[in-house]
């Protein structure tokens, strides 16, 4: 099995990139970044070095920092190196879990009626989620990703963990793929890594 080297903006992120690479059988032999974008763009040169001697696989949102991925990538990274898969969330990652759409109304209770068919078209998709997951069925749910009335933070305190669980348990990125153009992207160029 081929082995990656893996960095991600945070932890859901890199749970999105475990259950990616478990689906196509990559080995992550180790897991760096998870500190933010900031960060994680300010390591991508050092990343990009390494990736001259091994594969890796960095994951990125877009968010609104470009209109899209390939100018990005073009900013941030003119020269991948032979090793080097990065790949662009549009526009956030939330964005590729919401693409799951049956999944996902499972999983948190909504209605599927309610979930777009293009989440990459959503301008903010982690808002959208939290906005979605307030009409669930389950409390206990709610109460993890929608944040407290009166708080002045984005998501629940349960929100991460409820991100990855779904992502690492019931999340199928071939069936997210199908609505989200940058996933199926991903999964193309990472599935030619296991030739490498």
């Amino acid at each position: 099995m081929q082995s990656v080297y893996v960095a991600t903006e945070g932890l859901i992120d890199t749970a999105v990139l475990r259950r990616i690479c478990r689906e196509i059988e990559l080995e992550i032999s180790a897991v760096y970044g998870e500190n933010g974008k900031d960060r994680l763009d300010g390591a991508l040169a050092g990343y990009n070095a390494a990736a001259r001697f091994g594969t890796w696989v960095v994951l990125r949102d877009l968010d609104t920092d470009a209109d899209c991925a390939p100018s990005l990538r073009a900013r941030l990274l003119a020269a991948p190196a032979p090793g080097m898969a990065y790949r662009i969330a549009v526009r956030e990652i939330e964005a590729w879990l919401i693409a799951d759409l049956h999944a996902f109304a499972r999983f948190f209770s909504v209605s599927p009626g309610r979930i777009p068919d293009d989440p990459e078209s959503i301008h903010r998709p982690k808002e959208y989620l939290v906005n979605l997951v307030r009409r669930s069925r389950s409390r206990t749910i709610r109460d993890d990703v929608v944040p407290r009335e009166g708080s002045k933070a984005r998501v629940g305190p349960g929100y991460a963990a409820r991100m990855i669980e779904f992502a690492s348990t019931v999340w199928s990125p071939h069936e997210a793929s199908v609505r989200s153009d940058s996933l199926k992207r991903c999964l193309d160029r990472l599935s030619h890594l296991r030739t490498r």
